[in-house]
C-alpha cells in the first residue's frame, strides 16, 4: 500500500483555513521544507506555533528545511549570486537522504504533505525542486492550489513554463525566482 505526496503553501491562508484543508485531503505528516521556518507576515506559520496547531489538530509536523530546502549557502549553488540552480541541489546528498526519508514515508502508506509559504505551487521550490526529483523517481505529486483544488504536477509545471517544450524535448531546467541570498554569520 502506498501513501501520497502532496504539497501545500500557506499564502494569505488563516490557520483554520490552512489545518481544513489537512483534514479535506487526510495528512498524516506535514514537512516543512523552508530552510527557515519563521514569519514575520504571518507569525501563526513560524515553526513553533505552527508545529503546535498542525499537532494539536492531529497531524505530525516535521521540519526537513536543512535537506529540502531551496536555499544552499554554498556559492557553487548560486547563479549570479541571485538564483538557485536546483540541478545542482539535487546531488547534494543530504538533499538525496531527505528525498529517500519521503519515499520511505510513501512506502510505509503515509500521505505527507509538504509546505512551503508560497500559495502557488508554480512559484515554489517545492514543485520545481522537490516535486520534480520525486516525479522523475515515478512518484506522483499533487499540489494543493491556492483555490485549495488539487492539481497533478503536469499541469504545475505546465503553468509553470507557459506549454513551452524545447526543441530537444528534455526536461526545463529549473532555478529559484530571484532571491535575497542569505548568508551564514
Amino acid at each position: 500500500m502506498s501513501g501520497r505526496i502532496l504539497t501545500i503553501g500557506y499564502g494569505a491562508r488563516q490557520m483554520e483555513e490552512f489545518l481544513r484543508l489537512l483534514h479535506k485531503y487526510e495528512v498524516e505528516f506535514l514537512i516543512d521544507v523552508r530552510v527557515v521556518p519563521y514569519s514575520s507576515y504571518r507569525p501563526e506559520f513560524s515553526r513553533e506555533p505552527l508545529a503546535e496547531a498542525v499537532e494539536a489538530a492531529g497531524f505530525r509536523y516535521v521540519h526537513m528545511g536543512a535537506q529540502l530546502g531551496g536555499r544552499p549557502e554554498e556559492d557553487r549553488f548560486w547563479i549570479d549570486d541571485r538564483k538557485v540552480d536546483y540541478e545542482q541541489v539535487k546531488e547534494l546528498p543530504e538533499y538525496q537522504r531527505g528525498i529517500e526519508r519521503l519515499l520511505d514515508a510513501r512506502e510505509q502508506g503515509f500521505t505527507v504533505c509538504l509546505m512551503c509559504s508560497e500559495q502557488r505551487p508554480e512559484e515554489c521550490h517545492r514543485s520545481k525542486l522537490v516535486s520534480e526529483s520525486l516525479v522523475e523517481r515515478g512518484v506522483p505529486v499533487e499540489h494543493i492550489d491556492a483555490d485549495g483544488e488539487l492539481r497533478g504536477h503536469d499541469e504545475v509545471i505546465h503553468r509553470l513554463t507557459k506549454g513551452q517544450l524545447t526543441f530537444d524535448f528534455a526536461p526545463p531546467k529549473f532555478t529559484s525566482k530571484p532571491l535575497k541570498r542569505r548568508r551564514s554569520a
